[in-house]
């Protein structure tokens, strides 16, 4: 191979794109794989084949047709992992609805400002998780729902939205139960799903993504069956899956993480094994054990909430090999310790972005471990991939820039808003990612962090993933995060949040004195704070920007309009 001298790749592939629907994905391996098992909800103590579990998706998608919802509508599904959520997800790609992906963490001006950006026409809904009772929110929101008879709302605040179906035993007035829904409907609307299985066409949205932006409100990224369905069989295919493997899913099925997960099951006739509502360390680890396991995926705050956990050695991980970890930059201690402790020899990197369906670079487990754990991988097949200057011109290789990505991938744009969409898909079709990379010379992906996280300190350009990745190697340091905060003098300054190991103690000056000599006396943290636990999503994201706010407030510092 060519030494790469310019920050260009593209993925070549002898393997052709396939024009499939999640539908008839779904359909093609129950025909051919009816009796293994598709789905095991652990919390729910649910065991279903591909053939119990396609014939219920049957009875969901032709119940939303009876609705009288017709392809192209949008329905919602606000709720915590369930086989119902699974469900609505298949039947709504049957039936030619797109489905919306709704944060369980929403509440009420959130619900509504999604409901009401895409227009959504039906909405499935959990009753309560922990202290969110969605029942109560929604009669807040609706208060209509309660003289409307089911599947007939008229809402003020949301006039397009006109069926609310809830998961749950009980009758509620306004809605319809999750369970009616399977029993609507007849032998006109099982006709017209088999016709829809021809009519849907690939290039269809399937999915609407909320994108968690950390200013503004979030972006609808709308996903398509041809964007979503081979980027997961291209991610099986350069993560080694094969036939029946059995899929640990403990992230939440809201983010496209769980959605990839769920479809790698499907391409490879596997079974989902879905272990707690919410994500629970230890019920993960019992599911893995008791379910035997061979492949997880997982951001890496999950990764190190289990290797951290008391419960971790007491648990059997020898049927793990495979998974990926992503979501965010992997530490590299963190990824050795799931190889040599987790049994995950074969685990890849990824790294992408909703907005692409959602990757684009990937390790493969033939890759060194060197590599593996410091880098991304390589480009996928059938994508290009471009690393830019802020004037928007290639950089030599091994030059940091903005990484943009180009291929079938890419999402149709943003719902409703195309000056958005403008501004992240350019005219020559690239997806300006806002994460800042490197190419080497054989096309690996380096993260250096992204865009909107790096600081400019005394004009000196700091990338934080750099300095966590140092801080990582003190003794007693369990997990960091670094971020900037502004400064009169030097612009911005180096914080960092730390969290140490169980019975290990350190003080700031410690921690500097460490930094000191080893890296540019700039990027050694002014600020350092000892914390338990880091704001997260509930995709289990750090939000960085939520530490900084804190930080602010916390030293009084008062933040320029520019910054």
């Amino acid at each position: 191979m060519t030494p790469l001298r310019m920050s260009y790749v593209h993925g070549p592939s002898n393997v052709p794109l396939i024009g499939e629907t999640v539908g008839n994905l779904l359909d093609a391996t129950a025909n051919e794989h009816g009796d293994a098992e598709a789905l095991v909800s652990c919390h729910q103590g649910i065991h279903w084949c591909y053939r119990d579990f396609r014939r219920h998706v049957d009875d969901v998608a032709v119940g939303l047709l009876a609705l009288g919802l017709q392809p192209g509508e949008r329905i919602g599904i606000w709720s915590p992992n369930n086989v119902e959520w699974l469900l609505t997800m298949f039947a709504a790609a049957k039936a030619g609805l797109i489905l919306v992906s709704l944060n369980p963490a929403y509440r009420i001006p959130e619900i509504e400002y999604c409901l009401s950006k895409v227009g959504c026409r039906a909405l499935v809904v959990a009753d309560r998780l922990k202290t969110s009772d969605y029942i109560a929110m929604l009669r807040g929101l609706l208060p209509e729902a309660a003289d409307c008879p089911p599947g007939r709302l008229q809402a003020a605040r949301l006039p397009e939205l006109t069926t609310l179906i809830h998961i749950g035993p009980d009758d509620e007035p306004g809605f319809l139960r999750f369970d009616e829904v399977k029993e609507l409907g007849g032998e006109p609307q099982r006709a017209r799903l088999k016709e829809l299985a021809n009519w849907i066409q690939f290039d269809d949205p399937v999915n609407i993504q909320f994108t968690s932006g950390t200013t503004g409100q979030p972006k609808a990224a709308t996903l398509t069956h041809h964007g979503v369905v081979n980027n997961l069989r291209l991610t099986a295919d350069r993560g080694g899956v094969v036939q029946g493997e059995r899929f640990s899913l403990p992230v939440p099925m809201f983010h496209i993480a769980g959605m990839g997960t769920v479809l790698l099951s499907v391409l490879s006739a596997g079974a989902v094994i879905m272990p707690a509502e919410t994500f629970d360390p230890v019920a993960t680890m019992q599911a893995i054990e008791q379910e035997r396991c061979t492949y997880i995926g997982a951001v890496p705050t999950m990764f190190v909430a289990m290797l951290n956990h008391p419960a971790f050695a007491t648990i059997d991980f020898s049927s793990l090999k495979k998974g990926y970890i992503g979501g965010a930059p992997c530490p590299l201690e963190i990824m050795r310790r799931l190889v040599s402790d987790m049994n995950l020899s074969d685990i890849t990197i990824v790294f992408g972005m909703t907005e692409t369906s959602p990757i684009s670079f990937q390790t493969s487990p033939s890759d060194t471990l060197e590599r593996r754990v410091s880098t991304c991988g390589q480009v996928h097949p059938h994508v290009e991939v471009k690393i830019v200057d802020a004037e928007g011109r290639v950089v030599p290789a091994g030059t940091p820039g903005e990484i943009l990505v180009r291929g079938y991938l890419v999402m149709r744009g943003y719902w409703g808003d195309p000056e958005r969409t403008a501004q992240a898909i350019d005219e020559a079709g690239w997806m300006h990612t806002g994460d800042l990379g490197t190419l080497d010379e054989d096309g690996y992906c380096n993260i250096v962090g992204r865009a909107k996280d790096m600081l400019i300190r005394g004009g000196e350009n700091i990338f934080p993933r750099e300095i966590e990745e140092f801080l990582y190697g003190h003794p007693a340091i369990d997990d960091v995060h670094v971020f900037g905060v502004p400064d009169d003098l030097m612009g911005e300054e180096v914080a960092a949040w730390v969290r140490l190991k169980q019975g290990a103690s350190a003080e700031e000056e410690d921690v500097r004195a460490f930094c000191r000599g080893q890296i540019a006396h700039y990027k050694i943290p002014r600020y350092i704070r000892f914390v338990e636990i880091f704001p997260t999503t509930a995709s289990g994201k750090v939000q960085k920007f939520m530490m900084r706010k804190a930080m602010i407030s916390e030293l009084g510092l008062i933040v320029q309009q520019t910054a």
